[in-house]
C-alpha cells in the first residue's frame, strides 16, 4: 500500500463532524481518492458522543484549547451512593452522551438523502413526541402543546376568539410562501408583534407559536422571515411517517451516529481514515504542471491534493455563543412520553420550552428561551429508569446558573421525585458555513437539523467531482452481492 505522501489525493477532508462526514458519504461512490483526517482520536468532532469516561477526557482536553468552538467545560457528579440502582450512575459505557441531540424533522432532506444513499439501513430512528411549555405563572407547571386541530378545540384554557385567531394563523403559515403580501412587509419585524397585529393572538398563544421555531432569541426580536419557514416545517412534518410525531432522532447518539455511519460508507468506498491527525498548514503547490495544494499533517507527513476541505478556524464577526448542559437524572419521566394521539409510536424524546422571563437568577431575568430535550432510555443513551436532559440557551453572564436553575425548576415541575446525578456544562460558538466562508452558520447551533448543511455538502461535492447537476448527489444503487449488513468497513476503519 502506498504511504499517504506517495498517494496523489483528489480530496483531503479535515474533521469528521456531521457536515464533513456527509461529504465523505457523498464521495463514497465517486472513484475519487479521499483522505479523511481528524485531529481527535474519535469520530464526530463537535457532534461526537461519549461514554462517561470519555467525557472526563474530553473536558480536560477542551479546556486546554480555548480556540475550539466548544469551551469552558465543567463536570458535576452526585456525591451520594444510594442503594437504588436508578438513583446512582451506572458504569461508564452504559451512557452515550451526545454533543448533537438535534431533532430531525420528517420533512428534512437529510432523511431522503440517507435513504437514497442506502445508509439508512444502519440507522435506527425514534420518534420525538410531546412538546411542553414550562409555565411560570402561579408556580412552575408543565403544559403540553396542542398536537393538532382537535387538541386546540378541546383546550379549555383557550377562549373561542383566540381559537379562531389561532386556526387562522395555522391555515396561513402552512401556505405562507403563497401569501407574501401578508408577511413580507413585516419580514424583518419581531414575530411577537406580527402575531399580535396581524392575527390578534394573545401573549399566551404567541409563546406557543414561538416555541415551534426553536429560536434561541425571544419572539420580540426573532424575525418573521426567519420564523415562518420553521413554524411551517414543524406543522407540515406532523403525520408524515405516522400519527403523533413530526420529528425523529437517531438512536445511540443522535448526529454522532450519522457521522459514524457516513464515515463507514466512506471507508467502504475506498476512503482512507486517520484519526489523531489534523491539518497543520497548507499552501498552493505546482505538481506535474498541475496546480494542487500541499498539506502538512500534524503527524509530520506532507500530502498533496486537488481539493482541501476544512472548517475555517478564524474568528467570526458577530458569531453567537450558547450555554449548554447535559444532565443525567434518576427518573424515566414516563409522563412526558405518554402519547396523546391514538396509534402513535412510543416516543423517545420530548421537547420542553422555558419561555423568557420564567426564571430569575440573582435578580437577573431570563432574557432568552431555554430548551430542554428530554431523552429516555429508549434512545440508548442511558440505562432504564433514567433520562438524559440536553439544555440550551444563548450565552449570558449568568448562563450556567440559568441552566442549573432551569434544570432544577423543570425537575420540580415534573413531580416525579427526579434527582440530578450528573451534569456536564460547556459553551459553543458558531462556526462558518464553509472552508472559505466568514459567514456564521445558523446550522451549527440549530436545535433541529438545518438543511443548509446539505446545501453546503452538495456544493462541495459538485466542486470535487466536477458536476454541475445535482441529480446524482447521494443517490446510490445497492452494491452488487451485498445485503443490508454487508456494507461494513474493513479492519483499518
Amino acid at each position: 500500500m502506498e504511504s499517504l505522501s506517495e498517494t496523489k489525493w483528489d480530496v483531503v477532508i479535515s474533521g469528521t463532524g456531521l457536515q464533513h462526514s456527509l461529504l465523505a458519504l457523498a464521495l463514497s461512490r465517486s472513484d475519487k481518492k479521499v483522505l479523511h483526517v481528524d485531529q481527535n482520536e474519535y469520530y464526530g468532532g463537535s457532534e461526537a458522543a461519549f461514554s462517561l469516561q470519555e467525557v472526563d477526557e474530553w473536558v480536560v482536553k477542551h479546556n486546554r484549547d480555548s480556540s475550539k468552538p466548544l469551551r469552558n467545560a465543567s463536570l458535576w457528579k452526585a456525591a451520594a451512593e444510594p442503594s437504588n440502582e436508578t438513583s446512582k450512575l451506572s458504569f461508564s459505557r452504559a451512557y452515550t452522551l451526545t454533543l448533537s441531540p438535534q431533532i430531525i424533522y420528517t420533512k428534512s432532506k437529510l432523511l431522503a438523502q440517507l435513504v437514497s444513499s442506502k445508509v439508512y439501513r444502519q440507522l435506527e430512528f425514534q420518534a420525538v413526541g410531546n412538546w411542553w411549555i414550562l409555565d411560570g405563572e402561579g408556580g412552575p407547571t408543565l403544559k403540553r402543546l396542542p398536537n393538532g386541530r382537535e387538541d386546540i378545540f378541546q383546550d379549555k384554557s383557550i377562549d373561542n376568539r383566540a381559537k379562531r385567531s389561532l386556526m387562522k394563523f395555522l391555515k396561513f403559515v402552512v401556505d405562507y410562501e403563497n401569501q407574501l403580501e401578508t408577511w413580507q412587509p413585516h419580514g424583518d419585524s419581531g414575530l411577537a408583534g406580527f402575531l399580535s397585529s396581524q392575527f390578534q393572538l394573545p401573549p399566551s398563544l404567541q409563546t406557543v407559536i414561538a416555541a415551534l421555531t426553536l429560536s434561541l432569541e425571544s419572539s420580540d426580536v426573532t424575525p418573521v422571515k426567519w420564523a415562518l419557514p420553521r413554524i411551517s416545517r414543524h406543522l407540515s412534518s406532523l403525520g408524515v411517517f405516522g400519527p403523533g410525531f413530526g420529528a425523529v432522532v437517531p438512536k445511540w447518539g443522535g448526529g454522532a451516529e450519522i457521522s459514524q455511519v457516513a464515515c463507514r460508507a466512506g471507508a467502504v468506498g475506498g476512503g482512507v481514515y486517520v484519526l489523531g491527525t489534523g491539518v497543520k498548514a497548507s499552501a498552493a503547490a505546482a505538481e506535474d504542471s498541475e496546480q494542487r495544494t500541499q498539506v502538512h499533517l500534524s503527524n509530520g507527513e506532507v500530502v498533496t491534493t486537488q481539493h482541501l476541505i476544512e472548517t475555517s478556524v478564524a474568528p467570526l464577526p458577530n458569531s453567537k455563543l450558547v450555554s449548554k448542559a447535559i444532565a443525567v437524572i434518576s427518573s424515566p419521566l414516563s409522563s412526558l412520553f405518554k402519547s396523546s394521539v391514538e396509534g402513535s409510536p412510543l416516543a423517545a424524546v420530548s421537547v420542553v420550552v422555558i419561555p423568557p422571563h420564567t426564571i430569575t437568577v440573582e435578580s437577573a431575568p431570563q432574557s432568552n428561551p431555554i430548551y430542554i430535550m428530554v431523552h429516555s432510555s429508549e434512545t440508548g443513551e442511558c440505562p432504564n429508569g433514567q433520562c438524559v436532559l440536553y439544555a440550551t440557551t444563548l450565552l449570558s453572564e449568568n448562563g450556567k446558573k440559568l441552566l442549573d436553575s432551569a434544570l432544577s425548576t423543570f425537575l420540580h415541575s415534573s413531580q416525579d421525585d427526579a434527582e440530578l446525578l450528573y451534569t456536564l456544562y460547556y459553551e459553543q460558538e458558531q462556526v462558518s458555513k464553509g472552508t472559505a466562508s466568514s459567514e456564521p452558520s445558523d446550522a451549527s447551533l440549530d436545535l433541529a437539523f438545518n438543511d443548509e448543511v446539505l446545501e453546503e455538502v452538495e456544493a462541495q461535492w459538485k466542486t470535487v467531482v466536477g458536476e454541475t447537476d445535482g441529480a446524482t448527489f447521494m443517490r446510490f444503487e445497492d452494491r452488487e452481492g451485498m445485503n443490508d449488513y454487508d456494507d461494513e468497513p474493513n479492519e483499518d476503519f
